[in-house]
């Protein structure tokens, strides 16, 4: 799919990786829909910059995504302001590092944030923007999982399962609304310079990045050019794609 023209909604748009998914989307000619949670100094920011480098129509948009109302008012102002919405990437999240034996740790405030936020608002966003893709024939949705999702290992066991149920998400959804809409996932390992990384106790981080087979954390940008891909494909969906300096497979 060509990117020019389209409007790409990204939560957690202001943030370490939401803000390289933003311009690497906004490279190709898509306008940008900036969702962020707290920070509108920085969101407006960032729309202002896309705008001024990409010549493409950039806003930010505040979003409680644990909340259904402002789920569904989100996707209204962002397809009343730019006109449709044709990709969805559900990039925000919320990580607090507890060791996995740490249980007491582990309490229900903890675990209903991290599942509100990981997984309960990628589901919403999704079916709200699932009948605007349908209208308009066509739509992508990539999701932001982590390689948590995928093996018993990250910062928090409310964390890993977050990302699992969001890896499986993704496979569900495609089932649900092929064939207008193609939805898939990219699973990042260590990424620095995020707000979730920044909530990480430093041992996890070092360790992270030492196990894995290149000695360093994930790319942001090469997590950000997977995006753009699975933004372009027309024949791949529910499909989670891996990028984590080679730590998992091995």
């Amino acid at each position: 799919m060509d990117l020019r023209g389209t409007v790409a909604l990204v939560t957690g748009g202001n943030g370490g990786l939401g803000q390289r998914i933003c311009h690497a989307l906004a490279k190709e000619g898509a306008h940008i829909a900036v969702m962020y949670a707290q920070s509108r100094d920085q969101a407006e920011g960032v729309a202002r910059e896309l705008a001024s480098s990409y010549q493409i129509n950039a806003a930010a948009f505040a979003c409680d995504i644990t909340d259904p109302a402002a789920v569904d008012k989100l996707v209204t102002d962002v397809a009343k302001r730019l006109g449709r919405i044709d990709i969805l990437i559900n990039d925000a999240a919320y990580n607090k590092s507890v060791p996995f034996p740490d249980l007491d740790n582990l309490t229900q405030e903890l675990w209903d944030k991290i599942m509100a936020v990981n997984l309960t608002g990628p589901m919403r966003l999704t079916k709200a923007v699932a009948p605007i893709m349908k209208a308009q024939g066509r739509g992508h949705i990539v999701n932001i999982a982590s390689v948590a999702g995928l093996s018993p290992t990250g910062s928090s066991i409310a964390y890993a399962v977050s990302k699992a149920g969001l890896i499986h998400l993704t496979r569900c959804m495609a089932v649900a609304l092929a064939p207008e809409t193609l939805v898939n996932c990219v699973a990042p390992g260590l990424l620095e310079g995020t707000r979730a990384t920044a909530n990480l106790l430093p041992e996890v981080v070092t360790r992270n990045a030492s196990a894995s087979l290149l000695r360093k954390p994930a790319d942001k940008d090469d997590c950000a050019d997977m995006v753009v891909t699975m933004c372009r494909t027309e024949t791949m969906t529910g499909q989670t794609i891996v990028i984590d300096s080679g730590r998992l497979f091995h």
